[in-house]
């Protein structure tokens, strides 16, 4: 386990210390975190930029922020971006220990060519991809019963199980017995028998039935894995093909790599995904545009309104949407909700939409506790401050 060097190098900034460039010439301080420079008005990772004062942010927090990030190496941050206004306006790469989906760790120098596992997150993306494919007409209506949209698993059918909707994973409520409480490197912990298992689906539709569908929020790898089933029954298409052709490809995201279940071959939909952080961050501002980009609609504008309300209580005070987490912070006396794909060893995507902002963070905190406290930090004592409404 790293040390949590976070609150020592925050102490020093927030007690008055000096550190290099803090009292520098606001010119200079400006230029902190700068995207890199591309051409026709683009950054290096592709997307348009702007300076903070541009798009209303104020540059001596980010400055301050980026000489922060510098100063706490140990807490193992990969990256930071950060977009306002469907601009990019921070980006920092660092080099850290990294384990893609399970492998041993190494050292790697991060930059805007360098994929990252999102782990987690992949649940938001198959959210966006269930809500596209309502929208074709593929799938009817989540609310109707699963097993009847798997007639392969109709053997496992019981009358509590028949009860169990589309809702109902995507809210994480199903009421199947599942544990990912257990360290990941635990044999024991659910997902890990989803992952090895001869046919992914099926383990999960044979958990029993501990709860009545809709009543008690577990969290659940099975329960993608599962809308996974359901996407491919429903559009005969595997989910990453599925994924290029309607979500991808629009997006303009063509480096991709999906981890793959060991026993078929098929694309692990829980946590799976790897992608370039510029375009993780690119799921922010397709849900803060409510599903269109460069004026397509690619998600239908109703589905990420179901998406990212409030479905069902989940822990910590939060609330969980369809795939997505749903919380607030307090800055300045003033409430400022935010909705949220969580992965494991830190990765964060934030979306603000009452600041038209999100931020991206990646990080190799695996099996670190309190894994993602830094990001939260980095957006309420930063990013959150430093926006105007």
């Amino acid at each position: 386990m790293r040390p949590h060097s976070f609150s020592v190098a925050l102490a020093i900034l927030l007690t008055g210390m000096t550190t290099a460039g803090l009292s520098g010439p606001a010119e200079a301080q400006s230029t902190c975190g700068a995207p890199g420079k591309g051409s026709e008005g683009l950054g290096t990772s592709g997307w348009p930029v702007a300076t903070p004062d541009d798009v209303g942010l104020d540059p001596q927090s980010l400055c301050t922020l980026a000489q922060r990030l510098d100063l706490a190496k140990e807490d193992n941050v990969h990256a930071v971006l950060i977009a306002r206004h469907g601009k990019l306006v921070f980006e920092r790469y660092f080099t850290g220990s990294d384990s893609h989906w399970g492998q041993p760790e190494k050292d790697v120098t991060f930059g805007p060519d360098v994929p990252h596992d999102l782990r987690s997150i992949t649940k938001s993306v198959v959210s966006l991809l269930v809500g596209i494919a309502v929208g074709e007409g593929w799938v009817a209506s989540i609310d109707q019963p699963v097993l009847g949209l798997l007639p392969a698993y109709a053997d496992l059918s019981t009358p509590q199980k028949q009860g169990i909707t589309l809702r109902h994973l995507l809210t994480m409520s199903p009421g199947l017995a599942w544990s990912e409480q257990l360290p990941y490197s635990d044999l024991r912990n659910s997902e890990n028998g989803m992952d090895m298992a001869k046919d992914p689906c099926r383990y999960v539709l044979e958990q029993p039935v501990t709860h009545d569908p809709g009543t008690v929020w577990t969290y659940s790898g099975g329960t993608t894995g599962l809308l996974a089933c359901v996407l491919r029954q429903a559009t005969g298409k595997p989910l990453d093909a599925f994924a290029r052709e309607t979500l991808f490809e629009p997006l303009g995201i063509t480096k991709v790599d999906w981890a793959r279940y060991p026993q078929t071959g098929e694309p692990v939909a829980a946590s799976g995904l790897r992608l370039l952080p510029a375009d993780t961050l690119k799921f922010g501002q397709l849900v803060l545009d409510k599903g269109a980009w460069n004026g397509k609609q690619i998600v239908p504008a109703t589905w990420i309104e179901m998406a990212t309300a409030p479905q069902v209580n989940a822990p910590n005070a939060m609330f969980y949407g369809f795939q997505f987490w749903l919380g607030r912070s307090l800055v300045d006396r003033r409430t400022i909700e935010w909705i949220a794909g969580f992965g494991y060893g830190g990765q964060r995507l934030f979306i603000v939409p009452s600041l038209d902002l999100t931020m991206m963070v990646q990080a190799g905190r695996y099996g670190g506790q309190d894994e993602g406290g830094f990001a939260a930090a980095i957006l309420n004592r930063y990013v959150l401050p430093a926006a105007k409404p």
